[in-house]
């Protein structure tokens, strides 16, 4: 063995001791309120494992990742240099998505930024998931067993927060490809001792038939799919608020920080519907989570698990950090994964974070309007700059709106950039109405197409809002 493949195992086997410490292997929760009691920890004691953790992680990522040594070195930084959440901040530069996909390419198929090799995946390989690619060269990652005993724990934590209990089935009706949402639902459910009726790989009718047969309690889906199958339940007859689903799981699209939508998926389900947040890079198992709290007060709001990660917010241009309170875009270092620990990664979600403890009992910071905006989706729009959420809002604002939109930008011949909103609505003159919500929001002038209701295509997995027609685009 040489002398590097030494330190990589030693690093490596300090770095799973660690994570060994703080692991609770439980398929039943602690108390009636909290599946652990991780989420009754003082915040002093949150970051102190968090130090601890990072202080591990440091140098099992130097000795064991190409993409993260390379870094270390080209800035000139130490893994000793990185011991704390403070030390982090300070020394290590925020790591992003370009970054990965740079090194992607140069190293495929995985890339190297991850600490799962063909060793650890040959021994202990469990699944391989990946970005959407949608901004550019999709990141792949491999995780093993070890990673997915920890996601169990994480996914089922999260879960029970947001009210599913011993008793309740469950019916995911998601595409199973290699994208983390479902499976991370899906496991945490085995976990927790949850019947499920699987509803994958079958069209809209076979699922309602399967909720109004076996009566499943809990809905497993993308906020978008929620609405159309239960307009697919009334076309056939039934009452979605009437049936059995009193729970809906939802993720993979902004959701509970758009008011409109969450209101309407609820209203039509007659549920309660409770946020599962998170990303492929730094967040596969869940990141972001509802408690019994969530929309109380005036704004909702997730709680993120911190002694697994470390949440912090950002400045969208000098990515520097900003105040607790104020708006930014979310970075995530992951302490709970052998295959893909990251430190500082830019996943890019608007929130404002808050240290006040929440009425539920958890002392877990929480991500006030939830995650909206995600940096990438960004439209900037003759030099203005909106999100594809805030159209959604002044869409939901409008009454009698149907659930599918349309944000279509085009250039006009004369070089001149535009936008047109193509919305449902039995009354043309609801154009006006959604043209002067979307300017209240965005202070943007555009056109509003009222289309018959049923016109546009109905979403079935994850919506597709926005089409960029411009020149040069």
């Amino acid at each position: 063995m040489t002398r590097r493949g030494s330190r990589a195992e030693q690093t490596r086997t300090a770095w799973k001791d660690v994570l060994e410490k703080y692991h609770e292997d439980r398929d039943a929760p602690v108390h009636p309120d909290y599946w652990s009691d991780k989420d009754l920890w003082p915040r002093d004691r949150i970051r102190e494992v968090q130090d601890e953790k990072i202080a591990a992680v440091a140098p099992f990522l130097y000795e064991n990742s190409a993409f993260y040594r390379a870094r270390f070195d080209r800035l000139g930084i130490a893994p000793t240099d990185i011991t704390s959440v403070d030390t982090m901040i300070a020394n290590w530069p925020i790591v992003t998505k370009e970054e990965m996909m740079a090194d992607a390419s140069a190293h495929p198929p995985y890339g190297t930024y991850s600490t799962c090799g063909p060793d650890e995946w040959d021994d202990r390989g469990w699944m391989l998931f990946s970005s959407s690619g949608s901004t550019g060269v999709p990141r792949v990652f491999r995780y093993t067993h070890f990673d997915r005993a920890y996601w169990e724990q994480a996914n089922a934590r999260a879960l029970y927060s947001g009210g599913l209990r011993k008793g309740d089935s469950a019916i995911p009706v998601v595409g199973f490809g290699p994208h983390v949402f479902a499976w991370g639902v899906q496991f945490a459910l085995v976990k927790m001792g949850l019947p499920l009726v699987p509803g994958g790989g079958m069209d809209s009718a076979a699922r309602v038939g399967l909720i109004d047969r076996f009566q499943p309690h809990v809905l497993v889906c993308t906020p978008s799919y929620a609405l159309y199958l239960g307009h697919a339940m009334q076309e056939a007859g039934l009452d979605p608020a009437r049936s059995s689903v009193n729970w809906i799981v939802q993720g993979g699209e902004p959701f509970s920080g758009v008011r409109g939508t969450m209101e309407r998926i609820q209203d039509l389900w007659g549920a309660t519907a409770v946020e599962f947040y998170g990303c492929t890079e730094a967040s596969p198992h869940c990141g972001g989570y509802s408690c019994p709290e969530y929309q109380r007060g005036d704004e909702t709001f997730i709680h993120l698990m911190e002694d697994i990660q470390v949440w912090e917010t950002v400045d969208p241009d000098s990515l520097e950090p900003v105040p607790a309170g104020e708006r930014g875009i979310s970075v995530c270092t992951n302490l709970n994964s052998e295959s893909s620990a990251q430190l500082r990664f830019l996943v890019g979600d608007y929130t404002r974070l808050s240290y006040e403890p929440c009425a539920c009992g958890r002392n877990h910071v929480r991500a006030m309007g939830c995650m909206t905006g995600r940096a990438d989706d960004l439209i900037n729009l003759r030099g203005i700059k909106f999100f594809p959420v805030q159209i959604e809002e002044a869409v939901r604002a409008v009454p009698g709106t149907g659930d599918e939109f349309q944000i279509r930008l085009s250039t006009h011949p004369d070089g001149l950039d535009v936008m047109t909103v193509l919305v449902e609505h039995q009354d043309l003159a609801a154009a006006e109405h959604v043209a002067r919500e979307i300017h209240a929001r965005c202070e943007i002038r555009c056109e509003v197409d009222v289309l018959a209701p049923n016109t546009l295509p109905k979403t079935q997995m994850k919506a597709k809002r926005v089409f960029d027609e411009r020149a040069g685009v």
